[in-house]
């Protein structure tokens, strides 16, 4: 397994709250999650988010998993 700082998978939870005129408390409070730890998710410092996080998040924010994070490839390829 690779070391954790090693990952490569970027959030978008700052452009989505953008688009939908939401807080980041707002979306904490809905899905049901700390502000703290929304914040670790939302600043890419997250090691792990449960499905049912995910899940919670596609919910209120109404998206799609890949609306919310995507792999960075070596190299820049998609």
């Amino acid at each position: 397994m690779p070391p954790e700082e090693d990952h490569r998978i970027t959030v978008h939870l700052d452009r989505l709250l953008a688009q939908r005129n939401m807080t980041l408390t707002e979306v904490a409070d809905r899905v049901g999650i700390t502000l703290a730890n929304l914040s670790i998710l939302k600043n890419g410092r997250a090691r792990a988010i449960r499905f049912s996080t995910l899940t919670a998040l596609c919910d209120v924010l109404q998206c799609q998993p890949a609306d919310l994070l995507t792999v960075e490839h070596p190299g820049g390829t998609p």
